[in-house]
């Protein structure tokens, strides 16, 4: 039996005409993790997630898990929810030196490959190699420095892959059903959680998408990476371009279709490879779906998802701060989950500074509410999740009815529903599907 990996499955289907796409779910966070699993358990349908080279690498990354830790934390979360292990699709993101740039450019790609190695030795069976960031003292690279660079990442990426194939194999799988690693390759990569600058925003030319792909496959080709159908190089599946879509604090610049035509159109007749759009957070669900349908296959979001999670985790705050001033809870006993994650952020500002204003109000204003949502890169600290639970602990069995159709309302239609329980972990986890709904139906896998 010949198996496929779905994302060339996706591939195939867009080359035939079939607008179909795939949302993919690039967060750490637990709520999105869950909620993204939920909806592929509500849809019958496969679910791709994936680790950035911040949060996940073989240092531990911001989250202290490694890519083995990361694939076991998923995968355990998917058989507790009902997801069969068939249906996920774990992926690394931005693998190569961006966690390293400070370092010069042998120590960075030294790292870099055994980043890419842990990865796909652990089972990531998509994976975005990405060297496109100056390194130590440089200041640009030229295609050429980038393409090298990348074929150092895709064979130390073989060579995990080989090994975790062997060690599939002693355990009683056949050789043929564990999945190559498919590929993603593109240096017009926008700034990780949105940049806000929109004047410096450029729709991806159609010639520089043709040289890169030029590029990279004469240094594949070179490398050996690129004889036969099965080669590196024939799994590669998506270029990563810049659609003209970005965010930035408080503004979402919106797909136009006409800006990006001639990108579309180019990549249309490439044979074998789709677009991935990074950075689609917050895009109407009309832009999603013709991005679908312009061939941008991949829609790539993160922040979107945990603004969507830390609405839900605000509004279980409020909830909580109406049971203590009606004296159902002892005021002495709330969490202050809104406090202890601001004053977590205003103690430590390293991963939000050069993102927001030191100026207040609008500074506090900011790590509370803006679409880059920085505070993200704190939930994983001690405080915030101790705050997190002492905030389900009080919630639990309290919630009616009335207080979910003041803060959550879309969460009171679907308890009245009877789709879901008044449970605080549940109401958040569905908040978020409630996003991840618009990227499943734009991607064409349900009405």
């Amino acid at each position: 039996m010949e198996y496929t990996h779905h994302l060339q499955t996706i591939v195939q289907k867009q080359k035939n005409g079939i607008h179909e796409g795939i949302c993919s779910v690039c967060s750490s966070s637990p709520f999105v993790i869950d909620a993204a699993i939920t909806q592929a358990v509500r849809t019958g349908t496969p679910v791709l997630i994936e680790a950035t080279a911040n949060q996940v690498n073989q240092m531990g990354g911001y989250t202290g898990m490694k890519p083995a830790d990361f694939r076991k934390y998923v995968l355990d979360r998917a058989a507790a929810l009902g997801l069969p292990a068939e249906r996920l699709i774990l992926g690394g993101d931005h693998l190569g030196p961006v966690a390293w740039q400070k370092c010069d450019a042998a120590e960075a790609m030294d790292l870099a490959e055994e980043l890419t190695y842990e990865f796909a030795k652990a089972g990531f069976t998509k994976i975005h190699l990405d060297a496109s960031m100056p390194l130590g003292s440089e200041v640009t690279l030229s295609t050429e420095e980038i393409a090298d660079r990348t074929v150092r990442l895709c064979k130390a990426s073989e060579r995990g892959f080989a090994a975790y194939r062997e060690e599939a194999v002693r355990a009683g799988a056949s050789s043929d059903e564990v999945l190559a690693p498919v590929y993603v390759i593109g240096s017009e990569v926008p700034t990780p959680g949105g940049s806000g600058e929109e004047d410096a925003l450029s729709v991806t030319k159609p010639e520089a998408l043709k040289e890169m792909l030029t590029c990279f496959e004469e240094k594949f080709s070179e490398a050996g990476l690129a004889d036969g159908e099965g080669s590196p190089w024939g799994r590669i599946i998506a270029a990563v371009v810049q659609p003209g879509v970005e965010f930035g604090n408080d503004n979402v610049h919106e797909y136009v279709p006409e800006e990006a035509t001639q990108l579309t159109e180019e990549a249309a007749e490439i044979p074998g490879i789709v677009l991935e759009g990074h950075s689609t957070d917050y895009q109407r669900e009309s832009s999603l779906k013709q991005m679908v349908e312009d061939g941008i296959a991949i829609l790539k979001v993160g922040p979107a998802l945990t603004f969507a999670a830390r609405e839900g985790l605000y509004a279980l705050a409020m909830m909580e701060d109406t049971l203590c001033a009606a004296g159902v809870l002892d005021a002495g006993e709330a969490s202050d989950f809104i406090g202890v994650l601001d004053e977590v952020m205003r103690n430590d500002p390293s991963s939000w500074q050069g993102h927001y204003t030191a100026e207040e109000p609008e500074s506090t204003l900011l790590r509370k509410y803006s679409y880059s949502d920085r505070s993200r890169y704190y939930m994983h600290r001690p405080e915030v999740k101790a705050a997190i639970r002492k905030l389900m602990e009080n919630l639990h069995g309290r919630i009616t009815l009335t207080m979910l159709s003041q803060f959550m309302p879309q969460q009171y239609v679907h308890a009245r529903e009877g789709m879901l329980e008044l449970k605080p972990e549940a109401l958040v986890i569905d908040k978020t599907c409630d996003e991840l709904s618009r990227y499943w139906r734009a991607c064409g896998l349900f009405e």
